[in-house]
């Protein structure tokens, strides 16, 4: 019983500050929502009680409190995830869980509304991705201790959280944007050892056509995949044991062929027509090509615009003499380029077949960043090679290597644009990575003004084990307060 009233008076206390309500104040109204508030913590005091968990308080921000076991399973989530603690886990973990409460409490102010089905693809790749590394449904509810619907739904929580945060400060942080003269002041400001160093970064401009693929081999791919249906259909063998015999993509075969639930817009447009177009899940697809090859599909369940399916894809094998055909054609090109009969971006624009780059005079595009520079880290492994013993306008000979999108291969010449090598950062070469910093350091000014404010305005109380920390935040000098 004197657990449940501590809890109770706490939260009370919290409720009090938040409104603005003194001991000797008689408002009706006031004194129902604060007996309502003690009934939810008396409530929630006995719920834990029946359940034979006996909860320990370690904090509380407005009316929220942070329990022990929350704290806990935090500290083990992120030990899990290799992820490292600058300091005691015990004074940094809940310092941050308190900092979220502050933001999410005015995403509440706010209003702020995230969409469902943008969890629910966030949850999704979650879930798939924890199949993925610890290999079956199973070993993920055995390894987080819940069953699959409760890990869901405790993540889609913790998905919802972070991205209230987010908005809030995207919204106390939208009017940012720095000028040509504050980044200037900003950088005459900034010692030589605070300059970031920026690595060597390149431009390249890339040629790749694929092989030609006999119709013979694409006939056969298909005959397979038409057995493999009627195998199926017919009851002799389970889509899923086919998947995992045969199919040739290897990061859904080991589960059956299961993609997990996706949406169209992450889908190939041809498999989610096809796959959208299901309706009965004992019934197999017609085969469907796309960019990544051949498949057929079966469906599992539809939840709105996300699908789950299992899927089995062939890929055409590209034959020696068609990558010596594709090698010869390329290394023709080449030499007409060295020449001066054709230019490098003519040449992208009319031959090539990398739809991301030919229209952009053949200038690869760093997806990662959205720009044409690449540190060396960022391209491919084969053009890595190559281009790193180029000099700037060097063209490559024809070289084989593989699209990391298809999995297929294809054959490719490269011409090195440009190079900038490391160095420190400077305004002529790096304004806009100068401008990012700054803009960012004007940010977290923001950010942390706003923070030290909602924390003066906002009622905490912190228990006395847990209050020997070095808070990043002055938590006890005005905050902590007796009941």
């Amino acid at each position: 019983m004197a657990k449940k009233w501590e809890l109770c008076t706490l939260l009370c206390a919290g409720v009090r500050k938040r409104w603005g309500i003194k001991n000797s104040e008689k408002i009706f109204n006031m004194k129902i929502k604060l007996i309502f508030a003690c009934l939810v913590a008396m409530i929630s005091a006995n719920a834990f009680a029946q359940n034979n968990v006996a909860e320990e308080i370690a904090w509380v921000v407005g009316d929220e409190p942070i329990f022990k076991s929350d704290i806990e399973e935090q500290y083990l989530n992120l030990q899990s995830e290799r992820q490292s603690i600058n300091g005691n886990p015990y004074c940094v973990i809940p310092e941050q869980m308190a900092i979220d409460k502050l933001f999410l409490h005015q995403a509440k102010i706010d209003t702020v509304v995230v969409q469902d089905s943008q969890i629910a693809k966030e949850v999704d790749a979650r879930i798939n991705f924890f199949i993925a590394n610890l290999g079956s449904r199973e070993k993920v509810e055995e390894y987080f201790r819940r069953p699959l619907p409760q890990l869901r739904e405790k993540i889609a929580d913790m998905v919802r959280d972070q991205y209230s945060i987010q908005r809030v400060q995207a919204n106390l942080t939208d009017k940012v944007k720095a000028t040509p003269s504050e980044v200037r002041k900003y950088f005459s400001t900034m010692s030589q050892d605070s300059l970031p160093y920026i690595p060597k970064m390149v431009e390249v401009q890339i040629i790749t056509i694929n092989p030609v693929i006999p119709q013979q081999e694409i006939d056969e791919v298909k005959s397979r995949l038409r057995d493999y249906a009627q195998r199926i259909s017919s009851g002799e063998a389970e889509f899923s044991t086919m998947a995992i015999l045969y199919s040739e993509d290897k990061s859904t075969a080991v589960y059956g062929g299961e993609t997990g639930f996706q949406s169209k817009s992450v889908l190939l447009p041809e498999y989610a027509t096809a796959a959208f177009n299901l309706n009965d899940t004992k019934k197999v697809s017609n085969i469907v090509e796309t960019e990544d090859g051949f498949h057929i599909i079966q469906l599992i369940e539809k939840r709105g615009d996300r699908i789950n399916t299992r899927h089995i894809k062939l890929c055409p094998k590209v034959s020696d003499k068609d990558l010596t055909d594709a090698i010869t054609r390329l290394d023709t090109l080449k030499n007409d380029i060295a020449s001066g009969k054709v230019k490098f971006e003519e040449a992208a624009f009319y031959v090539s077949q990398d739809k991301d780059s030919r229209n952009n005079n053949g200038i690869m595009l760093n997806e990662a960043t959205h720009s044409n520079l690449f540190e060396m880290a960022q391209l491919p492994n084969e053009v890595g090679k190559i281009v790193d013993k180029m000099n700037v306008g060097d063209v490559s000979e024809p070289f084989v290597m593989v699209n990391s999108k298809t999995q297929r291969e294809q054959v490719s010449i490269v011409k090195l644009y440009n190079r900038i090598e490391g160095h420190k950062a400077n305004l002529s070469q790096d304004y806009q990575t100068l401008k990012g910093i700054y803009e960012n350091h004007k940010k977290e000014q923001i950010i942390q003004n706003w923070l030290k404010k909602k924390q003066q305005d906002t009622y905490v109380y912190i228990e006395d084990n847990w209050r020997n920390c070095d808070f990043r935040y002055d938590w006890l000098k005005t905050k902590q307060t007796s009941n």
